[in-house]
């Protein structure tokens, strides 16, 4: 009987083990940069990557004096623009599928602030602002972005979004 409970114990044991190391994250706790899809990270934003030189994780006042240059880096064609496809990871293979949902990631604060016409082009007049651009997005005026500033805020899957006057429950009878 005390070997089926040593065994028992021991499974138990390694069973909380491997949950407990399986739901920490890859960076130390710190929350991940976006949704997880299909168990894994979205890819980094080249965006993001080319403005945050030292790949801290913080655009900090240096890294926005240079943002002009750092975006022009990105631009693999040579135009002076930047199409979303410069500055955007690539979609997912299934995301043209005909049998898969129409998903679109909600659009970083980076790339409202960086694109101000909203066009989804970065055109040269918006690059040559791209540091007052980065500015307005520093809430709390410390000279950096961090990932919650320059991300925004990430969607909660739990319910309707803060200010939804619409009801839980089923739709109104017509």
């Amino acid at each position: 009987m005390k070997t089926q409970t040593k065994i028992m114990l021991t499974m138990l044991t390694l069973g909380a083990s491997a949950l407990i190391a399986s739901a920490q994250n890859d960076d130390n706790g710190a929350p991940p940069d976006g949704p997880r899809h299909g168990g894994h990270r979205p890819p980094p934003l080249p965006l993001v990557a080319a403005l945050d030189a030292n790949h801290d994780g913080v655009i900090d006042s240096n890294e926005i004096a240079n943002a002009s240059a750092e975006l022009l880096t990105l631009d693999k064609n040579g135009d002076g623009i930047l199409t979303t496809n410069e500055y955007l990871p690539p979609l997912p293979p299934h995301h043209n599928d005909v049998d898969a949902p129409d998903f679109k990631p909600p659009t970083p604060a980076i790339v409202k602030a960086l694109d101000a016409n909203g066009d989804g082009v970065i055109d040269a007049d918006e690059i040559a602002n791209a540091s007052t651009a980065l500015k307005t997005l520093d809430k709390n005026g410390d000279g950096q972005l961090t990932p919650d500033e320059f991300i925004g805020p990430r969607p909660h899957r739990d319910g309707p979004p803060d200010g939804d006057d619409h009801q839980a429950g089923p739709p109104p009878e017509q």
